[in-house]
């Protein structure tokens, strides 16, 4: 494969572009943008990765790559038509209350800079693996996560510097689970943390004393799916969640509030559900304690929502759609600031007053790209009558001039959602004559809890026979030739290997990647995450669902491939251990098919190696073109 040169793009700031309204682009030269290229994607994407604005509102910080380089920008939030001011090197940063200050992570430890020109100094030395710094409400201490203590632990630390890091919690969290933030209580006598001491399969809500480190328990039959959240007068405590007896779901949670003093647990009654983003989300008061905002994700798309902390019905703030992460609120929630893109708009800083109005793009990081439009949304019928949602790529010359090969994009996660935002790889794919469809199988969020229940206990069934519907869809389309493939990583690289065992004639090649093809026999290896993940997901364990795991023990069916296959892993992967991928090099070898490896010792779950995407992707597009064929004209 050819691969073209990049282009760097020339800064491309101006005061006039800046007060865009956030909805569309500017106006830029088309000669600014880069060719798609997996060369210019893995190494050349700019975009703003985080967005924290002062408690007072007074600043907007930007973490990304933009015209200065990577690293945290400035931003007054009077001058918002301003170029962001590059500041230092920095990941997240995370705001003092007299908004004077900033805590983030270096090179594993934590460092305090005095804003807006201070020189970054460390608090403390040698963690190693410091995340997540929290300022109590006096500003005078920083509370972070470590697992340098054997399992994720709140370490303590003085922001003057004037004494070494201490341990507050012990065994708070699995070592390998870095998912939660510490939350200060207003009064700064207690931090609230989620934790899985009472029971290694349970995610609750913990309170420990800053002073005597006296933890306790406070929730019981939740389990957490965000980090926890004080209201302003300490009374209440809220955060995203799902009830220990249902399914746990991903991106569909419940808003708890907690009762600090008796424990006591009541879910915020609304028509919709918060969407946790794995995690990654959480919630935000305001300031009188009356309201809670939230972002919640429909059909791939997002917008941050308000419900009365007391119930009711709950109201869209946004309407921006695309993906929002990175969410952040000045004290009292009157002022939001977040990190969104879209199918063809890269990552950018967004500010939206709380009173209402449109959200203004405060950033212009996003790298420009030749050849990107915005897919085409459509749904199609499935097997069992049901319609599934899906994103068409088209190949240049289609419809109309030329019919090309077809493949079929299955999303990782499982119970997440392929999300409307740039998708490179899939519109690199389409601009080297591919027609893509991404699908959003059932089992996914963003079209209710039903639907995300149709994968319940049913892994890697129906929603792999989704995508055998979604193969047929694209054969009947005009504009397609009779080959199909299918790829997908994570979860994704799962439904592959299932798709063309369960449905061997619908797929003419598959690129399984980091997926799992037998919980049965790994389950064991995985880290925390995916254990909770894989039993919940099953409904037990495999010696007690064992009906159940049969169906998603996809190497027991190898035997029925007929498609090429090429299997791609890393070999550090926990999420997904590379025991998966040398269990299905064994079966694939012992039936005679054909089929391709690679492997990448040093590379875990999520890429980092920017040479290593790269071939993986220019091994994923060459196999394809090998088994499929190019496009031919009309």
């Amino acid at each position: 494969m050819t691969m073209q040169t990049a282009r760097h793009p020339a800064m491309r700031f101006s005061g006039i572009c800046l007060t865009c309204i956030a909805l569309g682009a500017c106006a830029l030269d088309r000669e600014e943008a880069l060719s798609l290229t997996l060369e210019n994607i893995n190494r050349h994407d700019r975009g703003a990765s985080s967005v924290s604005i002062s408690p007072d509102g007074s600043r907007i910080a930007i973490v990304g790559t933009g015209p200065s380089g990577s690293g945290a920008y400035l931003l007054e939030t009077e001058d918002r038509g301003s170029q962001p001011a590059f500041w230092m090197p920095s990941g997240p940063l995370r705001w003092s209350p007299d908004s004077r200050s900033v805590a983030f992570v270096r090179d594993g430890d934590i460092w305090l800079a005095r804003v807006p020109s201070g020189e970054p100094r460390r608090l403390t030395s040698g963690m190693g693996d410091a995340r997540e710094p929290a300022f109590s409400p006096d500003g005078g201490t920083v509370a972070f996560y470590s697992g340098k203590g054997g399992a994720q632990d709140i370490w303590l630390v003085p922001a003057d510097g004037s004494d070494a890091a201490r341990q507050l919690t012990r065994e708070a969290a699995a070592p390998d689970d870095p998912r939660f933030t510490p939350a200060w209580s207003p009064d700064g006598a207690t931090i609230a943390y989620v934790s899985n001491g009472a029971d290694y399969w349970a995610d609750d809500v913990w309170l420990v004393d800053v002073v005597t480190a006296e933890a306790r328990q406070l929730s019981r039959s939740l389990m957490a799916s965000s980090s926890p959240v004080w209201s302003p007068d300490g009374e209440r405590i809220a955060i995203f969640g799902t009830a220990k007896d249902e399914y746990w779901y991903q991106d569909l949670a419940y808003i708890y509030l907690l009762d600090p003093r008796t424990g006591g647990e009541q879910i915020v009654d609304m028509q919709v559900y918060a969407t946790d983003a794995t995690m990654r989300n959480r919630p935000t008061w305001s300031d009188d304690g009356a309201t809670i905002y939230f972002p919640y994700q429909e059909r791939g798309s997002y917008d941050l929502w308000s419900v009365p902390a007391q119930g009711g019905v709950a109201t869209r703030v946004s309407n921006v759609g695309g993906v929002m992460r990175s969410i952040d609120a000045t004290r009292g929630g009157n002022t939001f600031v977040f990190v969104r893109s879209t199918p063809t708009l890269g990552a950018d800083a967004y500010y939206l007053s709380a009173t209402g109005g449109a959200a203004e793009r405060v950033s212009d990081f996003a790298t420009l790209w030749e050849e990107v439009k915005a897919p085409v949304e459509i749904s199609f019928r499935s097997f069992d009558g049901l319609y599934v949602q899906g994103f068409l790529f088209l190949p240049p010359g289609t419809p109309g001039q030329r019919a090309c090969p077809a493949l079929v994009q299955v999303h990782g996660g499982g119970t997440n959602s392929y999300l409307q935002g740039p998708n490179l790889i899939e519109q690199y794919l389409a601009s080297r004559g591919f027609v893509v469809m991404a699908i959003n199988y059932r089992g996914g969020s963003g079209f209710g809890r039903s639907f995300q229940d149709l994968a319940v206990e049913d892994w890697l069934n129906g929603q792999a026979l989704d995508a055998g519907a979604a193969a047929d869809f694209l054969r009947r389309l005009p504009y397609t030739t009779d080959k199909v493939g299918i790829y997908g990583g994570s979860y994704g690289g799962s439904m592959s290997m299932a798709a063309i065992t369960l449905m061997p004639d619908k797929f003419d090649a598959a690129v399984p990647m980091r997926g799992a093809y037998s919980k049965t026999e790994t389950l064991d290896e995985t880290d925390r995450l995916g254990k909770i993940f894989s039993v919940t997901g099953h409904g037990g364990f495999p010696d007690e669902r064992p009906e159940i795991y049969a169906k998603s023990n996809t190497i027991t069916r190898i035997g029925n491939i007929t498609a090429p296959v090429l299997l791609m892993h890393g070999q550090l992967d926990r999420r997904v251990p590379f025991r998966h991928f040398e269990l299905a090099v064994e079966e694939l070898e012992r039936h005679g098919k054909e089929f391709e490896t690679r492997s990448y010792p040093e590379e875990g779950h999520g890429f980092r190696n920017p040479d290593n995407r790269i071939d993986m992707y220019t091994r994923l597009e060459g196999f394809f073109e090998r088994h499929l064929g190019a496009c031919e004209p009309l």
